[in-house]
């Protein structure tokens, strides 16, 4: 049986750049929707056209630049919004409208102030229109996360009939736990009408931590288009993680679902996004952190030593990193001592490194890490002399 793609929608330029501090000038949001495109991106939100003038220009140089992505801008429920969007998206080779609008209790009532009715309403309404400048509309009821399911269900069936192509199920708020959501696409997948001529999308953000998950939940519910950000980034705690969700894909559903994303390439874009946004990523992060592929356990380090797949289940090459990295702590042992100084050129005896080890536990007490140069002063100092 053939695997199903996953279509991969990044929003990095559109919800990333809304976290305080990331605006970025055109050009450099050019730059990385070249990249974006580049690696293996099936859609790039390129932003908001109706917000800022400046954003309507980037949206629209970004839609003459992309070669092979669909370029999409967002709107609201609100013609004005949609016609601009048109406006932004309309150079693009494969260009999209993404427009919706609150679909939960909450937002009805304490955000639009109004019924279920006037939202089912105003959806098919912003479709419709949607319709009338590109063929590719998508539409997200927001707040689908803390959305009743029979009106969900009821929205989605209405805006398909519109026309809409794609149906976004945003767990706006990060609410949801992964079976819910996942069940939550499960029952639009069983429950609405004309489901099979629309692809649902999740969008998650990551309040509770669990983005990823719930994207990957959506996934195997039936959702064929995840929407995340390069590093996770995005409004509060952020969005789905792509390089995570992408990763997850191959490594655990690699014979059931692929997608476009020339992994090789997700450091680098990961460092790029980093360095334009100002935004660095933790160390500890999936995928991408500084260390990912770094061991400091002397119990880790000669797993990985010895068999490299003990302690990893990704080949850094598979994301664009060298190789693993044995950081050498007070915590490190004689395995991964003796593979440093053999990376360094300086392959020592059993009694050579029986002695290296005792110095060099008492330098690792010391200081935090010992690095290379640190190594060479000891080799000189402690070791030499005996050859």
């Amino acid at each position: 049986m053939s695997s199903e793609k996953i279509n991969i929608f990044d929003t990095t330029l559109r919800d990333g750049e809304q976290v305080p501090g990331c605006k970025l000038r055109k050009e450099q949001k050019l730059a990385v929707a070249e990249q974006l495109d580049f690696f293996g991106v099936d859609i790039i939100e390129a932003g908001f056209p109706i917000s800022s003038p400046g954003d309507f220009e980037a949206v629209q140089a970004i839609a003459a630049l992309v070669k092979n992505a669909t370029v999409c801008g967002l709107s609201r429920a609100v013609m004005k919004d949609i016609e601009v969007a048109g406006e932004a998206v309309m150079g693009a080779k494969r260009p999209r409208i993404h427009t919706g609008i609150g679909t939960s209790d909450n937002h009805i009532k304490f955000k639009l102030n109004t019924t279920r009715e006037d939202i089912l309403e105003r959806a098919v309404a912003a479709v419709k229109y949607a319709k009338s400048f590109v063929e590719d509309v998508e539409f997200y009821a927001e707040d689908a996360g803390r959305t009743d399911p029979e009106f969900l269900a009821r929205v989605c069936e209405a805006v398909i009939k519109a026309g809409a192509t794609v149906l976004n199920i945003p767990d706006t708020t990060g609410y949801c736990l992964p079976h819910e959501y996942g069940d939550k696409i499960a029952y639009l997948r069983d429950n609405v009408k004309g489901i099979h001529k629309a692809t649902l999308s999740t969008h998650c953000h990551n309040d509770l931590g669990m983005a990823t998950a719930n994207s990957i939940a959506g996934v195997e519910n039936g959702a064929r288009q995840v929407e995340c950000t390069i590093n996770g980034i995005g409004e509060r705690a952020g969005n789905t993680s792509l390089e995570e969700a992408v990763m997850i894909i191959k490594q655990r559903f690699g014979g059931q679902y692929h997608t476009n994303i020339t992994t090789p390439l997700l450091k680098s874009m990961s460092i790029l996004v980093a360095e334009t946004m100002g935004m660095p990523v933790q160390a500890n992060k999936a995928i991408v952190g500084a260390n990912a592929f770094a061991h400091s356990s002397g119990i880790h380090q000669d797993g990985v030593i010895k068999h490299r797949e003990t302690y990893e289940i990704i080949n850094p090459a598979d994301v664009g990193v060298d190789q693993s990295s044995i950081v050498l702590t007070a915590r490190s042992g004689r395995a991964a001592l003796a593979y440093r100084f053999k990376e360094i050129g300086h392959h020592l005896t059993k009694d050579e490194l029986d002695v290296a080890y005792v110095h060099f536990l008492d330098l690792a007490d010391r200081q935090k890490e010992v690095i290379d140069t640190d190594l060479e002063v000891l080799y000189h100092e402690k070791i030499y002399s005996m050859i």
